[in-house]
């Protein structure tokens, strides 16, 4: 008889051969109910609904939405294929909100049939589809496919949506518009349809974002064929983001309108720059001095578990996966190591940026190596395939809990270089830094990697105004996260702007942290030893727990005071790490806890 652990391994052979071709989505019919409740029970598949089952992973959290938004499009064109055959399209808005590369997955989804009977079909993470039940199936000319997807054409959506839709969503219409090469695809459709008022309006669209002769041609050719065109412009005061470039590709024309659209909110929000550091040298000194802190913190806020005795072993290269067998397995000395290593490179693209270097060309031309010297030590150590460091991504990704989904990675090639335009042209640092880590993470160019990479670049950009390295510390992960969110999902960049800012103004208020007098006493009722530190004029009290000193210094059965004496110099650069980089209690204070060491 087959123990249970065969039984399984049967089970995910069936499965394997299902997901040739990377498929995720599947009938409940298509695996025998041995099969398919063997594989539920132990995580590897997900109920949609009533026959209905998506890949899944026994290590994914409970309540986890990354399966289901990484199978959410595969799941309506199955389903609709399955119930629908060739009778199903999206809805205009829809077709125009994926040609604009709007990737957010959306509440719901409206599909369009002539079987459909007007019902919402619930779906896991409060999702839902909506069949809307239509006279006819339009033009097969109208329609084309994409990633499985029924789409109206970029054309026939245009026609299709009504005018409002032009200022509920301007960043899609206007990415939609740049795409189109020429007027004769909308002018066919306008003329055969008689569309006198939407040839008004779409000819005003294309004058208003620097497109007047196709304008002019839309006007003409309806006036040539008779009809009464009066030309309107669809778009609300401020919607206008730009003169995209011709017939650009969908995603460059977004990154391009995203950024003029969000670029005064950031700069009316940010402190105003200091301006490129005198004494480099210093400055350079601070961005040692924090490094422990940075590491930390961004290590922290990927899930990576890494101590200060880790990083300061990766610092020291005492980190030996040839000969160590806990640092070759090590996920977390690997990660490290890695950082430890592109800091290195960051900070030396930081001294040219200092030097007076466009900082968006050092960061285009080095960005490349940072990513790879992050994960070399995972190569070097056998984790993960040479290929790994070849560069950006050709998979697609999705983001724990987010609703937001990265652009395809074929538009990846095309997002990055604009990017790179963008924060060449910039003349805000402030803009560059918040802008650059948002977009660098909205397009997510690796597979891996991309938080860090998007710090490192706000780093860099932040030293092309003379503001200080800054630190997101771990503590504020669910409020950095939800900011991100915030920009990517409702296009809102204020929060984000706000969060950066802030940091960026605790790093330029405080500088250093010195003990002149200590002052240090113990607390017997609340376990900790207080001490003095100075910022300038300001007292800081610092604190370090009983639990602290037992725990690192060797102080079990010992005087504290006496423990803190004797590592004094080592129990206040902690202190002082800890200011540098923001991990202050609310009133100020400094206090070192056992769990962070």
């Amino acid at each position: 008889m087959a123990a249970p652990n065969e039984k399984l391994a049967e089970s995910l052979d069936v499965l394997k051969a299902l997901q040739a071709g990377g498929r995720r989505v599947f009938r409940s019919d298509d695996l025998s109910r041995v099969h398919r409740e063997r594989l539920v029970a132990n995580g590897f598949l997900q109920e949609v609904m009533k026959g209905w089952l998506i890949s899944s992973g026994p290590n994914s959290r409970t309540g986890e939405s990354t399966p289901w938004y990484a199978s959410f499009w595969e799941f309506c064109a199955r389903y609709c294929n399955d119930r629908f055959g060739d009778e199903w399209h999206l809805s205009a808005e829809q077709s125009l909100w994926l040609h604009g590369e709007k990737t957010v997955i959306p509440d719901q989804v409206v599909l369009c049939s002539p079987k459909g009977t007007n019902h919402t079909i619930e779906l896991l993470f409060g999702t839902s589809l909506y069949d809307l039940k239509v006279p006819a199936m339009p033009a097969a000319a109208d329609l084309i496919a994409r990633d499985g997807l029924r789409l109206f054409a970029p054309a026939a959506a245009l026609i299709r949506v009504a005018e409002s839709f032009f200022s509920r969503h301007p960043v899609e219409t206007q990415v939609v518009l740049a795409s189109l090469g020429d007027a004769s695809d909308l002018l066919r459709l306008l003329l055969n349809g008689g569309h006198s008022a939407k040839a008004g309006y779409i000819a005003g669209a294309f004058r208003q974002t620097g497109r007047p002769a196709l304008a002019d041609e839309i006007i003409g050719a309806m006036k040539s064929a008779g009809y009464d065109v009066r030309e309107s412009n669809p778009f609300e005061a401020g919607q206008i983001f730009g003169r995209p470039r011709r017939a650009a590709a969908p995603i460059v024309g977004r990154v391009e309108m995203l950024w003029e659209s969000m670029r005064d909110t950031v700069a009316e929000i940010f402190p105003k720059a200091p301006g490129l550091p005198k004494d480099r040298e210093t400055y350079l000194r601070f961005i040692d001095e924090i490094y422990q802190s940075d590491a930390y913190h961004s290590l922290s806020i990927e899930g990576y578990s890494v101590t200060p005795e880790v990083i300061e072993r990766a610092r020291h290269g005492n980190w030996d996966p040839d000969h160590h067998e806990d640092d070759r397995k090590s996920r977390d000395a690997l990660a490290a190591r890695g950082y430890w290593q592109a800091f290195q490179l960051v900070k030396a693209s930081v001294e040219k940026v200092i030097a007076g270097e466009n900082p968006g060309a050092c960061a285009r031309a080095a960005h490349k190596e940072w990513y790879r010297e992050l994960f070399q030590p995972c190569v070097a150590a056998g984790l993960i395939e040479p290929g790994a460091l070849a560069g950006y991504r050709n998979i697609p990704v999705y983001l724990r809990t987010s609703r937001y989904v990265p652009p395809r990675w074929e538009a990846v090639r095309d997002a990055m270089p604009v990017l790179f335009d963008l924060l060449e042209k910039e003349t805000e640092p402030g803009v560059r830094a918040v802008l650059g880590h948002w977009l660098f993470g909205y397009i997510h160019p690796y597979p891996d990697g991309n938080g860090r990479m998007a710090r490192f670049l706000m780093n860099i950009m932040l030293a092309s105004g003379g503001y200080p390295w800054t630190v997101i510390r771990v503590e504020d992960r669910n409020t950095y996260l939800s900011a991100l969110d915030r920009a990517s999902i409702d296009m809102d960049i204020r929060p984000f702007s706000a969060f950066v800012a802030q940091r960026v103004r605790w790093s330029l208020e405080r500088r250093d942290l010195k003990f002149p007098a200590p002052e240090e006493r113990y607390s017997f009722d609340r376990g900790v030893v207080s001490f003095w530190g100075q910022d300038g004029e300001t007292r800081v009290r610092c604190e370090i727990s009983r639990e602290t000193l037992d725990d690192h210094f060797h102080g079990d059965n010992k005087d504290k005071l006496e423990v803190f004496r004797a590592n004094r110099r080592a129990i206040e650069e902690i202190a002082r790490r800890k200011y540098l980089a923001g991990q202050t209690e609310p009133d100020g204070s400094v206090l070192i806890r056992t769990r962070e060491l």
